[in-house]
């Protein structure tokens, strides 16, 4: 199992109900993607104060393997919402963190 980790520090200017949008628009897609297994979407929690780096926001997404991942990444709604994530991020690419994690979860 791959788990796709993204977290977003968003412009000061983006709107609580724009980012539910952005990722409202992520968890839509397990609708119709093969291997998409679960969307989780939320804004950090940790204590640890200062360590997020201002990535306050994100999504982690689950897939059955590398070739589920690798469809939603090439995905053209994906594609759509990741440039509008982007364009809301501070810095643009700057402004997200993408990290995959192998699990060996099935």
């Amino acid at each position: 199992m791959i788990r796709h980790c993204v977290f977003i520090h968003f412009k000061p200017t983006i709107s609580a109900a724009y980012k539910a949008e952005l990722f409202n628009e992520i968890d839509a897609l397990k609708d119709r993607l093969a291997g998409m297994l679960a969307v989780h979407i939320g804004v950090n929690v940790s204590p640890e104060a200062g360590m997020d780096k201002g990535f306050s926001d994100g999504f982690i997404v689950d897939f059955a393997d590398s070739f589920s991942r690798d469809a939603y990444l090439e995905d053209k709604e994906h594609k759509e919402t990741g440039a509008r994530l982007v364009a809301a991020a501070e810095g643009g690419v700057k402004g997200i963190l993408v990290y995959d994690l192998e699990t060996g979860d099935r």
